[in-house]
């Protein structure tokens, strides 16, 4: 079945329009990734719900969010704050969900938003919105993004993930089938724990996302978006791999895992697993 809603997954710590580091080089109003969320859900008319569920300090993660969608000139942007599967059952939370252009996860625990919002009447609502709905667009930045596959890492530290067992894996919400996803994947050295989860399931493509990087996916194409780089692994073609019959806490082997480096621009087709890159004397996105 071919979905028709868009998907933008983030790496974390994206511009928000007060961040003065020189790593974020594109316009924050015109070229940011906050910028792009807001135009594939219809621009500052766009009725945007930012849930802000995985944060440990929801109130300062919704207010800078106001803040950084009205900076980009919107005007209907909304914080649902859900902190229990009750919450996600009530009938402002379904109204709100119901009638947004865009839902926009943010970061923190990623286990909070599939424990809480998973199965649920919202979550079945986006599911079927997602699918059958062109125009309508899941966000989601770090925590966020890593609950947008239906196999989500839950844990796994990066100095122990080359080992079998490091890597823990939990359900997702299921808005993408075919991707684990993975953020503050530079910053964080999170190669190994990817390399894990795609030992696990050689079938998938793993993303590691860095910061301020994300992923504009329609019709099975990513587009790369956002300062900073997008890595694809890509487990079709392993010849050899360990991750079954190892104890845990052993080393592991995987040969011939493909691995794509990709930047602002760039795309990759997840049905083809065919990269596509700018031109080098295109502009950046």
């Amino acid at each position: 079945m071919t979905v028709k809603g868009t998907l933008i997954p983030i790496g974390g710590n994206e511009d928000k329009g007060k961040n003065e580091s020189e790593k974020h080089t594109l316009g924050f109003i015109d070229e940011g990734i906050l910028y792009h969320v807001k135009q594939q859900a219809g621009g500052k008319y766009a009725n945007i719900v930012v849930i802000t569920t995985a944060s440990s300090i929801p109130e300062e993660v919704g207010e800078n969010y106001l803040s950084a969608f009205t900076a980009l000139g919107c005007e209907n942007v909304t914080v649902l704050d859900i902190r229990s599967k009750e919450e996600s059952e009530n009938q402002s939370s379904i109204d709100l969900i119901k009638a947004a252009n865009c839902i926009m996860f943010s970061g923190g625990d990623q286990s909070k938003i599939t424990n809480k919002i998973g199965g649920t009447t919202i979550h079945k609502i986006m599911l079927e919105r997602f699918q059958n709905e062109i125009g309508f667009v899941i966000a989601g930045t770090s925590a966020g993004a890593m609950a947008m596959g239906k196999e989500m890492i839950a844990g796994g530290k990066a100095s122990e993930a080359f080992v079998k067992g490091a890597v823990t894996m939990y359900k997702g919400l299921g808005f993408v089938k075919e991707l684990i996803i993975d953020t503050h994947f530079i910053q964080r050295g999170r190669f190994g724990r990817v390399s894990g989860a795609i030992a696990k399931f050689p079938n998938l493509l793993g993303v590691g996302l860095a910061e301020d990087t994300g992923l504009i996916i329609k019709n099975g194409k990513c587009l790369v978006i956002g300062s900073g780089m997008a890595i694809v692994f890509d487990g079709s073609r392993i010849s050899h791999n360990k991750e079954k019959v190892l104890d845990d806490g052993t080393p592991m082997t995987i040969a011939n895992l493909t691995v794509h480096v990709l930047s602002n621009g760039d795309m990759y087709y997840i049905e083809e697993r065919m990269v596509n890159v700018l031109p080098i004397e295109a502009d950046f996105i």
